[in-house]
């Protein structure tokens, strides 16, 4: 199952009978240059030619108890990436992309001005490092008004809200950032929805911010995402549509907090955040 690295990535260590492996396990706080605030998301670098059993990913992800956990192995033409919530596999990612790419760069397996392709279950992606922010190029997700379920409307208690209908996701417009951080749900009624998550937002009080959003995904085992890189591929060409705007900045209103900077660019949408890593160790397989 394993290969030679080729030196893209970091070596793995093989202890004598090969009934043990290790490799590079990052923890990394996505959407912030300060630790402890954005989402974290941890990042495990595989060697050259891995192919491991989703059913080890999943348990590695449920280790690790956090939002997303990223798998990264080196290909020709970039790297494969898969992410494990404690619960599932997703489709797309965007706060564990941007620390897989992080991980990369910081760490030495991808030189900084090369760009991270990353090949995904939602076709290639890419990141950039520009001026201190990674920049990822995400599909733009569209939304089309929907009457939002019963449960998701009584689970957040906002009313009559406008509801619109994404890939992945309902989202709703509150009607002031207030009632957005004031949301409390009842997660128990939010998973009977089909969607992945809920997105409840609003026009920022604050200058520095065009929108401000929350993220709630308790059927896929998380509760609050504390910053959600693809509920901004859904937010950027809705509030482009609404504000007249291609480039905004959104501030995700959980207690961690943190700033996305979307761009929208056709049916793509560029996605900025900073990264830094809290944590580098062995994960013992």
């Amino acid at each position: 199952m394993v290969k030679e690295d080729c030196g893209i990535a970091v070596k793995l260590s093989r202890m004598w009978k090969g009934a043990a492996l290790s490799t590079p396990l990052y923890q990394i706080d996505a959407f912030t240059s300060e630790p402890f605030a954005g989402n974290p998301a941890a990042v495990c670098l595989l060697p050259a030619g891995a192919d491991p059993d989703a059913t080890w990913m999943q348990a590695v992800a449920r280790e690790m108890n956090l939002s997303e956990t990223a798998f990264v192995a080196p290909r020709d033409d970039g790297f494969s990436l898969r992410w494990f919530t404690p619960m599932t596999e997703v489709d797309l990612c965007g706060h564990a992309t941007l620390a897989a790419a992080h991980a990369l760069w910081e760490h030495g397996a991808l030189r900084r001005a090369d760009e991270a392709k990353f090949h995904t279950a939602s076709g290639l992606l890419t990141a950039s490092s520009v001026d201190g922010w990674i920049q990822l190029d995400f599909p733009a997700l569209d939304s089309e008004p929907a009457d939002a379920p019963t449960a998701v409307r009584d689970a957040l208690g906002i009313g009559d809200a406008p509801a619109a209908r994404a890939k992945y996701d309902w989202l709703l417009e509150a009607p002031s950032e207030q009632a957005v951080r004031a949301v409390r749900p009842d997660f128990t009624k939010l998973r009977e929805t089909d969607a992945r998550g809920v997105i409840v937002t609003a026009p920022s009080d604050d200058d520095r911010y065009d929108f401000v959003s929350r993220f709630f995904a308790p059927g896929a085992g998380i509760d609050e995402d504390p910053v959600t890189g693809s509920a901004h591929c859904v937010l950027a060409p809705y509030w482009a549509g609404k504000l007249g705007k291609k480039s905004m900045i959104g501030y995700q209103a959980s207690e961690r907090g943190g700033v996305v900077r979307v761009a929208l660019r056709g049916d793509r949408v560029a996605l900025e955040g900073q990264a830094i890593t809290v944590f580098v160790g062995d994960l013992r397989i």
